[in-house]
């Protein structure tokens, strides 16, 4: 009894120095966030100090452990800390020695990596601490003995040692930047939402205003979903919180339980790619590619807006097939909402997106915007005080513990990526394995992305994929201009210049038109180290940009997949538990519904729905958005009635017409037959007598 209530009292304490933690974190990283300027180095360092402490208690080694297991935890998150540092404070002393480690600067060193290590298991597995030992290995001892392209000479054990603390792409280097600053204040700005209360006024303003729909309850998902998910970051974290609410909302309308948990893990897969914030990805793509973050934004309103649509048709169809009725309590007016308190989250976005577009820094721009949070509560029922201000502080930093580490720990893979060259040569082995053919490139990232998902946050899957295959599939782009203008005869001086370096057996034939397959092999012909010169003459600056943010665009897109794709799926696992459904199952419907994830990358890849013209994008979304709707019938077998094998096979025959990359006569042609469709099977389902089923 007395040993129970010592453990009671150290679990107390132990809440109580999470919360002190959490806050001083969050007082940490909004000071050199908002207020000063710290080096680098100096900041991503007590970046991962603070969440090495945090991480030490969230994620004991052992759970409900005895007070000597705890205090071990402790020990280690204090050597964590301690060692990050303690090896910042003496790089000047390293540099006057001529990079040369000392025996404690050894020690300390080494204990750093294991203390990573350990925290990477500790939050996400085995997978990518496994990862990273493969990774530093590689550099220092097999890479060596490995043949062909991936051949390294290896480096010394100090080399490696100083690098991957020290180096640009390191333990602190961009990365961990990218965690410290735009990932840690919007995860940040999201606890101060979610404390206001905005999480309860966004599920409400969904429901006013999808709830008179169609499937109203599951499109409340979708809407609620999405608007949160923008602002989280963390499909999981979205699906836990909203659909507690949404998920149970379904199932009372009528929809089965593992469609309702996979609609609520789709929608929620999907707000990472939702502007304005879209889970900071924005931002972390404007760091890696240095194209503006209202560039970014703009372009993806209507992708987003397809990928929300897609899911709502999937359903619109499980609401005709299920019967689906409306829930009484969800019959609440817009207005009603906005009165009972929608300022609180509708003020301090806005104010964040003016700052955005005026041109502030994200950061310095979530810093404001978490001040007008609390600002706007005290005009609503909701009043933030200090205890909310606390809790909010602690909660950010608690649910950016896992995002964190990772981050950090991902950037010794990146280093031995960029020291070895690893990424150009993932890259040119892409673009050999998938010959021209854009699709399979694609197919290949997706593949890769789902392998990385499984022990990866999206964020860092991301930064890890597109390190590697971005470079492989810009260049798939912008070669397939290439050829298009070389088929135009639209080459300029400088560029025939280059090409009678580059390919001058071919110099006769450019700048007159030519066919598709003699503009290939000039281009195939161009050797790689001049194929940039090559690029850069024929097309414009404006034109590659919008090439390399397509690339970027079509990885950001593939990586959200591991979310909701079995084997791993987390966020529909966690809609599963919280529908108690099958886990597998119920990853099975998540990846049904989300398959805007892999529709809208291939657009992305093969038309102009990146940087074209106005109207050709608004063409190109108009006609995807029938396009996607036909899809999801055709493969769900399921209009307003069901679709018999012939109508079925019609139904996805004119979605790839709306889809295709072809001409807008086809494009129209393809709609003109869905509409057809869908008058007919509209008429069937009217002559179709409809069960009379009750609502509990």
């Amino acid at each position: 009894m007395i040993e129970s209530e010592a453990e009671a009292e150290v679990h107390s304490l132990q809440k109580t120095v999470l919360l002190v933690l959490g806050v001083a974190v969050s007082l940490l990283h909004i000071w050199f966030n908002v207020i000063t300027v710290l080096p680098a180095l100096w900041q991503n360092s007590l970046h991962f100090a603070g969440f090495a402490l945090i991480a030490a208690l969230v994620y004991p080694l052992k759970k409900d452990g005895s007070i000597p297991w705890r205090i071990s935890d402790i020990l280690l998150g204090l050597t964590a800390a301690g060692s990050a540092v303690y090896m910042i404070a003496m790089e000047d002393a390293i540099y006057a020695r001529g990079v040369t480690l000392s025996l404690t600067e050894w020690i300390v060193g080494i204990v750093l990596i294991f203390c990573a290590l350990e925290f990477t298991r500790r939050v996400a597995g085995w997978f990518i601490p496994v990862l990273i030992i493969i990774a530093l290995t590689y550099v220092g001892w097999w890479g060596r003995m490995v043949p062909g392209v991936f051949k390294f000479a290896g480096l010394s054990a100090e080399t490696i040692l100083f690098r991957s603390v020290y180096g640009d792409d390191a333990l602190f280097g961009t990365i961990a930047r990218i965690s410290s600053t735009y990932v840690f204040m919007f995860i940040l700005f999201g606890a101060f939402l979610l404390r206001s209360g905005a999480g309860e006024f966004v599920i409400d303003l969904a429901r006013s205003v999808a709830g008179r729909f169609v499937g109203g309850p599951g499109l409340v998902a979708v809407m609620a979903s999405g608007l949160m998910g923008t602002i989280s970051g963390s499909a999981v974290a979205n699906t836990a919180s909203t659909g507690v609410i949404t998920i149970p909302l379904m199932k009372r309308a009528g929809f089965p339980a593992k469609f309702a948990a996979g609609t609520e893990a789709a929608a929620s897969t999907g707000g990472q790619l939702m502007p304005p914030i879209m889970g900071a990805g924005a931002f972390i793509m404007a760091s890696y590619t240095q194209i503006s973050y209202n560039t970014i934004v703009l372009v993806s309103i209507l992708p987003a807006i397809l990928y929300f649509a897609a899911v709502g048709f999937f359903v619109r169809i499980e609401a005709k097939r299920s019967y689906v009725t409306a829930v009484d309590d969800e019959r609440i007016s817009a207005l009603a909402v906005l009165k009972k308190g929608g300022i609180v989250f509708l003020a301090p976005i806005g104010v964040l997106i003016a700052l955005l577009i005026y041109g502030f820094t994200p950061t310095y721009a979530a810093g404001i915007s978490i001040v007008a949070v609390v600002v706007s509560s005290w005009f609503s029922t909701n009043k933030m005080g200090v205890k909310e201000i606390i809790e909010a502080m602690a909660l950010g930093a608690k649910n950016m513990v896992m995002t964190a580490i990772l981050l950090c720990s991902v950037g010794l893979i990146v280093n031995v990526i960029a020291t070895a060259g690893v990424g150009n040569t993932f890259s040119l082995m892409i673009t050999q394995w998938a010959g021209h053919s854009m699709l399979i490139a694609i197919l290949l990232v997706a593949l890769a992305s789902l392998v990385l998902g499984m022990g990866l946050p999206v964020t860092a899957a991301y930064i890890v994929l597109g390190t590697l295959s971005a470079p492989a599939l810009h260049g798939l782009i912008a070669d397939g201009m290439l050829v298009d203008a070389l088929v135009n005869g639209q080459v300029s001086e400088t560029a025939k210049a280059i090409f009678m370096l580059a390919a001058p057996e071919h110099l006769a034939q450019i700048g007159n038109p030519m066919n598709h397959a003699a503009a290939r092999a000039i281009i195939d012909a161009v050797p790689v180290d001049l194929i940039s010169a090559v690029r850069e003459s024929m097309l414009s600056p404006s034109v590659l940009m919008y090439a390399l943010l397509s690339a970027h665009l079509i990885v950001f897109w593939l990586s959200q997949d591991s979310n909701v794709t079995p084997p791993v799926a987390l966020a529909a696992f966690t809609g599963a538990a919280i529908a108690g459904t099958k886990p597998m199952e119920t990853g099975f419907q998540s990846w049904k519904i989300a398959k805007g994830l892999y529709v809208v990358p291939l657009l992305f890849a093969y038309t102009p729905f990146i940087g074209g013209a106005w109207y050709v994008v608004f063409g190109i979304f108009f006609f995807a958005l029938f396009g996607m709707y036909a899809f999801a019938a055709g493969i769900e077998g399921f209009m307003e009635t069901k679709l018999n094998l012939f109508f079925r096979i019609l139904t996805l025959m004119v979605a790839l017409a709306m889809l295709w990359p072809t001409t807008w006569l086809i494009h129209s042609a393809g709609l003109v037959g869905f509409a057809i469709i869908f008058f007919f099977n509209w008429r069937a389902g009217q002559n179709k007598k409809e069960p009379d089923l009750a609502v509990t």
